[in-house]
């Protein structure tokens, strides 16, 4: 199927489609994991790339948090209930999604707050003559607002670039790149083990931002050499509005990762409140203050709904879906009404189907009210997210059908 407008093709009609979906849906072995979720029959939900849903079992599990482990033990639960070892332990739990060992990721701070750390803790790892920072011109803003300013701190100059242009652009000056995953707008997949490969050839760090691809497809961290990446983990990983996100260093670099953010939490004697600060071994110099242990254990448990998945099964059925999505979108909806902006080839795709649309903002707040929930990028551009483990062929089909009718609605 072209990048481009959508051609038309000899359309199968409502009925084979919705056939096909049910037909789908029966086979789908993960299929079981929906009823894991807390979500209603009456809206399909495609905003998983922005905020996952809620894990069912969570509201019970962060009730006993609250009374128990708080209400109860109170300052007891830093030992009592593990609530010190959380950020390391979390960290090992998100690792096998990752394609990471154990030892290597730490939970904790924002996204933007890790993104800072892995940047100037790069550029303190390869230093000398090298004062180049490469940063995906594509990316997320915060991304680029925080390499900038680490950057000034660090007396490195930003070169932004595409991230297909990027193996090019390395050089003897590039200390390290920063580059997204999968683009948060269009959903195109960046070919992390081939820029890894290159940056690596040309003596530079690669520093990954995993936000959209995390928990939809396989990443392979240690497998592919990366040196330092961060994530969120409320989009795929469902933990909750404002989770913890997480900070992955490879093991060869812990020894000499220098985080610009020395916090007692990450101090090797965290209780000897000494003046002088020594850096605790391992990825737990990645912590930095007292950890947000509320939402740090809501994560935890919703990580339970990846037990037994395999995350190259969750890859499978997103490109199915999102072949089927496209699909049934070419099929319903109007000829020249929306071009898509995400790839067709899977190698090229993470889990969301991007469409250019006109009247997007009006189109979008339409189909909420018909009850299928996505979002927008503005001026144009219509995401819609493919969650695996509780987005069903079914909802694809509706989805597409319900764009087709608004998009009728609305006129030409």
């Amino acid at each position: 199927m072209s990048d481009d407008l959508l051609k038309r093709a000899p359309a199968p009609d409502a009925d084979a489609l919705r056939e096909r979906a049910r037909e789908l849906d029966a086979a789908d072995a993960l299929a079981g994991h929906r009823a894991k979720f807390a979500l209603d029959e009456e809206t399909v939900y495609l905003d998983g790339n922005s905020l996952g849903a809620l894990p069912a079992h969570v509201p019970a599990r962060m009730a006993d948090v609250i009374t128990r482990e708080w209400g109860e033990l109170r300052i007891r639960s830093w030992d009592e209930s593990g609530w010190w070892t959380a950020p390391e332990r979390i960290g090992d739990r998100i690792a096998p999604i990752v394609g990471a060992a154990p030892g290597q990721i730490v939970v904790g701070d924002s996204t933007s707050v890790n993104v800072f750390k892995a940047v100037v803790a790069a550029a303190r790892l390869n230093g000398g003559d090298r004062d180049e920072i490469l940063v995906d011109a594509t990316t997320f803003p915060t991304d680029g607002y925080i390499a900038r300013s680490a950057a000034r701190m660090t007396g490195h100059e930003i070169v932004a670039c595409d991230p297909a242009d990027m193996a090019a652009a390395v050089s003897d000056r590039t200390a390290l790149a920063l580059v997204n995953h999968v683009d948060y707008r269009t959903g195109r997949l960046q070919d992390l083990p081939g820029l890894t490969a290159a940056l690596h050839a040309a003596g530079a760090l690669a520093v990954w931002d995993l936000c959209h691809s995390a928990g939809a497809l396989p990443v392979g961290l240690d497998a592919h050499g990366v040196d330092l990446a961060v994530g969120c983990t409320y989009k795929y990983l469902n933990g909750g509005p404002g989770s913890p996100a997480y900070l992955y260093v490879a093991e060869r670099h812990q020894a000499a990762f220098d985080s610009p953010l020395p916090g007692w939490n990450s101090h090797a004697d965290p209780f000897g409140m000494t003046p002088g600060y020594e850096a605790a071994d391992g990825a737990l110099r990645g912590r930095v203050g007292t950890p947000d242990i509320l939402s740090m254990l809501a994560l935890e448990a919703a990580l339970d709904v990846w037990d037994g998945v395999a995350v190259e099964d969750v890859r499978a059925k997103s490109l199915a879906l999102t072949d089927f999505f496209l699909e049934c979108v070419e099929a319903y909806v109007p000829e020249g009404r929306v071009t898509s902006v995400t790839p067709a080839a899977h190698g090229e795709r993470g889990s969301q189907v991007a469409l250019s649309c006109a009247d997007a903002p009006a189109v979008m707040t339409e189909l909420i009210k018909r009850g299928v929930v996505g979002d927008l990028r503005r001026p144009d551009v219509l995401r819609f997210g493919f969650t695996p483990l509780y987005v069903g062929f079914a909802d694809a089909e509706r989805a597409a059908r319900t764009l087709a009718d608004v998009l009728g609605g609305l006129g030409g």
